[in-house]
């Protein structure tokens, strides 16, 4: 990895604004590198919208986003200093700060990305229903290490079903083979979630079109009880093609987290850039109008988790006290 020791030179030439004097060398940038998750996902989406605003915006960084094998991935890295930034999903990002079948992790929120209501996708001449239509059948929850199959694996539990038991589980090489699989009838059912996901603008925008299954009010209030940390969530209408209605479901929230030891100054000026464009990053990416200062105070299990360079500057602007 690039030494991010740079920042700290690039950032006092550019405040005091040495590259604008005669003779002045260039600003060095900061490389961060930045895990996303297999292509074909939001992830890989998200992270290079993401890395493309922030550098644009700011000359003294240069974010690299890089393909992995996604949240369960990430996290190690994260956790090794074999990357600075990664985009992990709500339920790892949960047991990972919870320490639930592993040690607690010492990795900060940066930001938040984007609440994430789970939901399934069947074609649309499907005889598919609900979601105890689908026990029994060939369902694709996700590609291997996302955190997508971790989501539809508490959502099920608190139905009482059991992802590997009650259905015939699929998961994914590459999150991009879901879609076809579920044209071609090898799966009843793709798994997804979130606005602007990819696999789920694949089917519906197919020539046959696409239906989508949710829990409903019931099974949302039942899962709830269960798993506390899931929240209900509604995906707006319009948010797929002729997707006419709110669909309301239930799920987690994503994060950009850091590594324990990335420098306070650099996460400061990581979020200062970022929350400074968030207007830019919304006009790119639906889904990433909910990346705010303030939705990352609101997403965060508990305050401590964000990074004290982050919480800087969310004091500074008010949205902390």
């Amino acid at each position: 990895m690039k030494s991010i020791s740079a920042f700290f030179a690039a950032l006092f030439l550019l405040t005091c604004g040495a590259s604008a004097q005669e003779g002045a060398k260039p600003i060095s940038k900061t490389t961060i590198s930045l895990g996303t998750a297999t292509p074909g996902g939001g992830f890989p989406l998200y992270g290079n919208n993401f890395a493309q605003v922030v550098n644009e915006a700011d000359s003294a960084l240069s974010i690299e986003p890089r393909n992995t094998k996604g949240s369960y991935e990430n996290i190690p890295l994260l956790e090794s200093s074999q990357l600075d930034l990664a985009l992990v999903a709500g339920e790892p990002a949960y047991e990972a700060f919870k320490g639930i079948g592993r040690p607690a992790t010492r990795l900060k929120i940066l930001t938040a990305m984007y609440s994430s209501p789970g939901m399934f996708v069947v074609r649309a001449d499907s005889p598919y229903k609900t979601i105890r239509d689908l026990v029994g059948q060939p369902v694709a929850f996700g590609a291997k290490g996302s955190g997508l199959p971790v989501m539809s694996r508490f959502m099920l539990d608190g139905l009482g079903l059991k992802q590997d038991e009650d259905f015939k589980s699929i998961y994914l090489d590459h999150a991009g083979d879901g879609p076809a699989m579920v044209l071609d009838g090898r799966a009843a059912a793709l798994w997804g979630a979130g606005v602007g996901w990819p696999g789920f603008t694949t089917l519906a925008t197919s020539p046959g079109g696409a239906r989508f299954i949710a829990p409903d009010k019931d099974e949302i209030a039942r899962v709830i009880t269960k798993h506390a940390f899931l929240k209900a969530m509604t995906i707006p209408a319009g948010s797929y093609p002729n997707q006419n209605t709110p669909i309301d479901s239930l799920g987690s929230w994503s994060f950009v987290l850091a590594r324990a030891d990335l420098p306070d100054d650099v996460a400061y000026h990581l979020a200062r850039t970022l929350h400074g464009t968030e207007g830019a990053l919304c006009k790119k990416l639906a889904q990433a109008c909910e990346t705010t200062a303030a939705n990352t105070v609101a997403a965060a299990p508990d305050a401590s988790l964000i990074h004290p360079g982050v919480m800087k500057y969310l004091r500074e602007i008010g949205v902390v006290k």
